[in-house]
């Protein structure tokens, strides 16, 4: 008999999901939700560490550098805000856990490739996940006008400039009334008795 967290678990899972092993390049298409709008954004990097494959929590870590920082993210292969996983690149590891990567700068990052069949690995079909970036490329197309985009930004650099005037207005502010503190200050020290 199956247990009650193996049935929710399999409520929640993907049908299919790629087969994703450390030292793998892989690109992750992620649905990326901001304020009303949805976007889709691409995370690409080496596979640092596969976690609990074959459960719900399955886990990897993928790492790239960008403009000189190395970003780790870390990424649920069944959650729902990711909506792809294509492997670019296999190469032959003998680890799990791939952190001595880290420490690695310039050429000595490089891993040596291994043959594999692209086509086989990312023919994993998810037709729901295909319908969902499919609606909000449409719905992005859909409300894409170029005359609210630029009121849009024009709107935004009107605040930008009023909330900086404002500052500025404070800081003002701020500076008269410190003169005016400082003389007060003064004038408090000053009564003192002095010892005769």
């Amino acid at each position: 008999m199956e247990s009650v967290a193996r049935k929710i678990e399999a409520k929640y899972k993907k049908s299919q999901i790629v087969d994703v092993r450390s030292g793998d390049t892989v690109r992750v298409h992620q649905k990326i939700r901001e304020g009303g709008k949805e976007r889709v954004q691409v995370f690409e990097g080496l596979v640092i560490r596969v976690s609990r494959t074959g459960s719900l929590s399955s886990t990897i870590a993928v790492r790239r550098v960008a403009s000189g920082v190395g970003v780790e993210k870390t990424f649920l292969l069944h959650s729902p805000g990711i909506l792809k996983v294509e492997v670019t690149k296999r190469t032959n590891v003998r680890r799990n856990y791939l952190t001595y990567m880290r420490e690695l700068t310039g050429k000595s990052t490089r891993l040596t490739g291994v043959e594999f069949d692209k086509e086989a690995v990312n023919a994993v079909r998810d037709e729901k996940a295909e319908a969902e970036e499919a609606k909000i490329h449409a719905d992005a197309e859909a409300n894409y006008d170029p005359e609210a985009a630029k009121a849009e930004k024009a709107e935004e650099k009107a605040e930008a400039e009023a909330a900086n005037a404002e500052a500025l207005k404070s800081d003002a502010e701020k500076l008269e009334e410190q003169p005016v503190e400082r003389a007060e200050a003064k004038g408090a020290a000053e009564p003192q008795s002095k010892p005769e």
